[in-house]
């Protein structure tokens, strides 16, 4: 074992006593190896801690999940989570397991189905904010309000790259443990920074986990992807994933996925739905036949922006050709792996098909697709029941055209009640009308 162990775990009892407020520590946890050994030298410390002597500090194991992480990592991952609570619980230490996830609206499938966000890059990196960075920095900012400071424990190491060893030393006080975050009244502490990675191996293959069980489960899924862990983020100096790193199936920020590619080669076959699916997305991103011709905030300049050769969302035949494909590896893999494994959520359906009406896609229903594939309805009834109903009278009084009109208006609306936002209604009944009246004077022509 590396002779720098002692001393780190000294410096961490050192630094959780010398404190003489009770501002929380938030130890970032992606169940990868840096953080398990990161974890471990914390519980360790602590348990150092003479009898009678009272902790005096929360400690929050936050873990967050974008909702399209690899599934053979999540299972991994929740099985740690789950001994890691109760044996806190057990040995009375002040560990409190804290998971993060991006809202709703933010989700990866409700922008890139939703409203046809392009699949990530490396120049429209728009995943990692959403996915990675906010949840996090909403779990931290609750803390701050709370209890006026916080400290964060990251796994980085200098050793993994020369761009994270820039940023530590960038960001470090001289004489310091603690550095200044962005977030203000926040202090990261990296206590394994100068750990090197052949010495954390070691020590995980050395000492047990104090929460129970062994690392044998961590260590073959590195070998078996060949993989890095994906650490987690917290600001957009903390280096994404990528390089083949364990983090979402969906990242088309790389080319290859090859954490993925080893995983299946080492008998993980039911993740090939999962290639397949990211693969089309790297095709297909940059293929002018699934994008429309104008921006989403030009959709009534459609003749300006293709003139401009503009780049915008993929169109609502692509949207479902996707959702498609994703319900069938859904399913696909949920009759191998069992029916816990989701890929995509109910409320990520409802919102998705929220927004198609507010983009003016009638003819594409997410209920028509899941009931096609699964051959079980899905309800969504009472979305889409009122709007049925409301059509038969419509047309009863109104010409065709103008039907049309009052629909979309109703049915844009009612996602905004759906979505709990009106924030933009106007605008968006102003667009549709505009839409109407400049398709009326084309027809006149």
């Amino acid at each position: 074992m590396s002779i720098k162990i002692p001393f780190i775990e000294q410096e961490i009892l050192d630094q959780y006593l010398i404190d003489d407020n009770n501002r929380p520590w938030v130890i970032g946890f992606s169940g990868g190896k840096d953080s398990t050994l990161l974890l471990q030298l914390v519980w360790n410390a602590l348990k150092k801690i003479p009898d009678g002597t009272r902790y005096q500090r929360d400690i929050y194991i936050v873990c967050n999940d974008t909702l399209v992480e690899n599934p053979r990592i999540v299972q991994f991952v929740e099985r740690t989570l789950h001994r890691i609570e109760e044996a806190a619980v057990s040995q009375d230490i002040p560990f409190k397991v804290q998971r993060t996830s991006p809202v709703l609206e933010d989700t990866f499938w409700v922008k890139l189905l939703g409203l046809g966000y392009p699949a990530p890059n490396n120049t429209f990196r728009w995943c990692t904010e959403r996915l990675k960075i906010d949840p996090t920095t909403r779990f931290i900012k609750s803390q701050i309000s709370q209890k006026g400071e916080v400290i964060i424990l990251l796994g980085t190491r200098s050793a993994e790259s020369s761009n994270r060893a820039r940023s530590i030393k960038k960001y470090e006080v001289k004489g310091q443990r603690l550095r200044k975050h962005i977030l203000q009244n926040a202090f990261v502490y990296a206590p394994i920074k100068d750990i090197e990675t052949n010495e954390v191996w070691q020590y995980l293959m050395q000492v047990p986990p104090p929460w129970g069980g062994t690392h044998k489960e961590l260590v073959t899924l590195y070998r078996n992807a060949n993989s890095g862990d994906c650490p987690l983020v917290i600001d957009d100096t903390t280096p994404s994933c990528g390089n083949s790193r364990f983090g979402c199936w969906v990242c088309t920020v790389v080319s290859r996925d090859k954490s993925m590619e080893g995983l299946i080669e080492n008998g993980e076959e039911w993740m090939w739905p999962l290639m397949e699916l990211r693969d089309e997305l790297v095709l297909n991103r940059n293929n002018r036949e699934v994008r429309e011709v104008f921006r989403r905030q030009d959709r009534l300049k459609m003749r300006e922006a293709e003139e401009e050769d503009s780049w915008g969302p993929y169109t609502p035949d692509y949207r479902a050709k996707i959702l498609e494909m994703v319900l069938n590896a859904q399913r696909e893999i949920q009759q191998s792996q069992g029916e816990t494994t989701q890929l995509i959520s109910h409320q990520e359906l409802v919102a998705i098909q929220v927004l198609w009406y507010r983009d003016g896609i009638f003819n594409q229903k997410v209920s028509d697709i899941y009931n096609r594939i699964y051959e079980t309805p899905i309800d969504m009834s009472k979305h889409e029941d009122k709007f049925r109903e409301e059509e038969e009278l419509l047309h009863e009084v109104f010409e065709p055209d103008h039907v049309e009109l009052i629909q979309k208006s109703l049915k844009i609306m009612k996602t905004k009640s759906l979505m709990v936002r009106k924030r933009g209604l106007q605008n968006d009944i102003e667009n549709l009308l505009d839409e109407f009246l400049n398709k009326k004077k084309q027809r006149k022509k």
